[in-house]
């Protein structure tokens, strides 16, 4: 299992397009091969990678932001770890 420190910096892996989804009501990733629909924080978590800010930047955001949310950092640890092993982010 890959160890995600809170010093890393993700972005979305290439060919993938995030964004909303009406028809789904919720945020998706686009690939060549399909979609997926994410659900809960997933997309939270996801669209605040913009290459740039690192793993604990998105945690202390979603902290902030959901400020009644019990043990959300080991839920966003675990959306990365989700989303690598599915290749849906790549490291910067």
């Amino acid at each position: 299992m890959m160890v995600i420190e809170h010093t890393d910096v993700y972005a979305l892996a290439p060919h993938h397009r995030f964004q909303w989804e009406d028809a789904q009501n919720s945020y998706v990733i686009l690939f060549p091969e399909g979609m997926v629909k994410l659900h809960g924080g997933a997309g939270e978590v996801i669209k605040r990678l913009d290459g740039k800010v690192t793993v604990g930047d998105v945690i202390a955001d979603l902290k902030a932001t959901f400020p009644d949310a019990e043990d959300i950092e080991s839920d966003i640890i675990g959306m990365f770890e989700l989303a690598l092993s599915k290749a849906w982010l790549h490291k910067v």
